[in-house]
């Protein structure tokens, strides 16, 4: 397996601004509706399939642009090989941002890479699909999601991931009792240059910096600017530094990254605010104008399979949207938690100018 992952932080943020929109309640019939069903689906390896199966194999490659954790990736990759293994899998990985600007910039080179596009920020996927940017195909296999979790018309995208996140800490540097238990316990100047966020290429950071606004403070992040924040694109990095001892809370902690670390016998703990935890999808669709078309149709429909979700949660320990997949080993159910999930991702999305200038500004995190 080939990986492809350049780092672009070069003229992100002035590519972005440049293309950014204004969202409207128009924005998801922005694209003319097709009829993509296919009446007949065909039995796969443990799913139903609308793909050509002989082409998929033809084409034999697959190019995967996601925001998940490398290592997870590589494995959720493998799984698919493993039933098709006439075709190759590459991926590219990058925080949302940063993703985002890159496929716009290859499309605007009429550069067409990627088939598969997942990303944790439905404020870009609202404009990608604007735009024009997804391929419909109605997976037979998207009968098992929610109506709230899929494109309007059916097709463009789904959820694929449901990450929340909260804040995690180290128990051998920071005592139970001293930890903070909610998000106001974090303003404490105890935690001044102590304390890690994600950056502002993040999806989940913009959720998290959203939602806090709305159920906690409005000046919030005014307070905790004062605490000289660390930014990472990197939820592994937030992690290591406080396994390593550099920082003693990390904010924005994805519950994900906490499982998989304690998994591995680290000295993590976890805590979910009172008040909630910021919630987030990460979203899944076929890329117009993909190179491998047979193949990104066959691989969705396995992925947003029973098969294809539980890789996801085995490997990059999330939880699935769908119903009759359990959560990750040792996980709460989402049922048990608190979930804080944007009530209209068209007013999210409008956020994220005044989001990246907040972020951008703060003292540690350009």
């Amino acid at each position: 397996m080939m990986k492809t992952c350049d780092l672009i932080k070069t003229g992100i943020t002035a590519l972005f601004l440049a293309t950014s929109v204004q969202f409207s309640a128009a924005a998801q019939d922005a694209i003319p509706d097709v009829d993509t069903v296919c009446p007949n689906p065909t039995q796969a390896k443990g799913f139903k399939t609308c793909a050509d199966i002989a082409k998929a194999e033809a084409e034999g490659e697959l190019v995967f642009y996601a925001t998940d954790i490398e290592s997870g990736t590589v494995k959720v990759l493998q799984d698919f090989e493993k039933l098709y293994p006439k075709i190759k899998t590459s991926y590219v990985r990058l925080q949302a941002g940063a993703l985002y600007a890159r496929l716009l910039a290859e499309r605007q080179g009429q550069s067409y890479l990627a088939d598969i596009f997942q990303i944790g920020d439905v404020g870009l996927v609202m404009d990608f699909q604007k735009r024009g940017g997804y391929a419909r195909y109605v997976s037979p296999e998207m009968t098992a999601y929610k109506a709230e979790y899929k494109s309007n018309p059916e097709g463009y995208w789904t959820w694929a991931v449901l990450m929340p996140a909260g804040l995690a800490y180290n128990p051998k540097i920071t005592p139970d009792d001293e930890a903070p238990k909610d998000w106001n316990d974090l303003l404490d100047p105890k935690w001044k240059g102590a304390v890690s966020m994600k950056s502002a290429n993040s999806g989940m950071q913009h959720v998290t910096w959203y939602q806090i606004r709305e159920h906690v403070a409005p000046d919030y992040w005014e307070k905790f600017a004062e605490l000289e924040p660390r930014a990472f694109d990197s939820m592994v990095q937030q992690f290591d530094r406080l396994v390593n001892g550099e920082d003693k809370v990390a904010m924005t902690a994805q519950y994900a990254a906490y499982l998989e670390y304690r998994a591995k016998g680290a000295p993590i703990a976890f805590v979910a605010p009172s008040s909630g935890l910021p919630s987030g999808p990460e979203v899944v669709g076929i890329v117009k104008e993909a190179p491998h078309a047979n193949a990104a149709r066959l691989f969705l429909d396995w992925y947003l399979s029973t098969e294809g979700q539980k890789a996801s949660v085995a490997h990059w320990y999330f939880h699935s949207p769908r119903e009759d997949v359990a959560p990750p080993e040792g996980a709460l159910p989402l049922s048990k938690m608190k979930l804080l999930f944007p009530a209209d991702w068209l007013a999210y999305a409008a956020t994220r100018p005044d989001f990246l200038r907040q972020m951008r500004s703060m003292s540690g995190l350009q």
